[in-house]
């Protein structure tokens, strides 16, 4: 005997109250199984994806003390804008995910704001630009993401340029142009001073990491990285 439309209805609710019920007690016990930090969006993450957060974060970690550590190294820069502190700097740079544009530096990102800061001319303060600029171009390789998930792709020619420019920038920082007695910029200990080798460290740090995970996504991807050779009389700062 056919069932009445009613029926149908009921049954098809009864159905839906049933799959509802079902997911409910499978996140119940897996949160359960997992610990209470579990997200049920970790689901949709592989190995490489939580390679990559943790990657990512470190980034932002060495950026976040790279920072501290320029303007203690360059307490001027800092002065150069009335009312800015440390602290104001660090949100400003890392407060929020996603891009780093600013008016104060003309709206210019990534590998020009790094530019800037190396500018002669340029009066603002350097450190923030040169940072903006660097968290920008690290943000950019990773697609402007924070957390990363299976469909998310990342490009390991981005990765792997954005660790060229991080080794061009540390090259550039020791430069002293002609007529100037220092760097733009002081990072490494100069002749004379006690011997300080923490900037050099960092970086280091921050293009291993950029290596490693142009690596990872090479792979991930099923492609050669595209190499590149620097020219070390020019040392200008690749397009990612």
């Amino acid at each position: 005997m056919p069932r009445k439309p009613a029926q149908v209805t009921q049954l098809i609710d009864n159905r839906t109250r049933l799959a509802v019920s079902i997911m409910a007690l499978l996140a119940s016990l897996l949160t359960g199984c997992l610990g209470a930090g579990f997200k049920m969006q970790n689901l949709a993450k592989s190995e490489v994806d939580f390679f990559a957060d943790a990657h990512y974060e470190a980034t932002q970690e060495l950026l976040r003390e790279l920072t501290g550590k320029l303007y203690r190294r360059n307490p001027a820069e800092l002065a150069k804008s009335p009312g800015a502190t440390l602290e104001t700097r660090l949100e400003q740079l890392f407060g929020r995910p996603g891009a780093l544009v600013f008016d104060e530096l003309a709206q210019v990102r990534t590998a020009d704001a790094m530019q800037l800061a190396l500018d002669p001319q340029f009066q603002g303060d350097r450190v923030f630009a040169l940072m903006a600029g660097l968290n920008g171009m690290i943000r950019s390789a990773y697609e402007y993401r924070a957390e990363f998930y299976m469909p998310d792709a990342l490009s390991e020619d981005k990765l792997y340029r954005s660790a060229r420019n991080v080794e061009i920038l540390v090259w550039r920082l020791s430069r002293v142009d002609p007529g100037e007695a220092t760097p733009l910029l002081l990072t490494n200990s100069r002749p004379g001073e006690q011997e300080n080798l923490s900037f050099e460290r960092l970086f280091g740090k921050l293009i291993s990491i950029q290596d490693m995970m142009a690596e990872v996504a090479s792979q991930r991807n099923d492609r050669l990285i595209s190499r590149v050779v620097q020219n070390v009389a020019s040392m200008v700062f690749l397009p990612l």
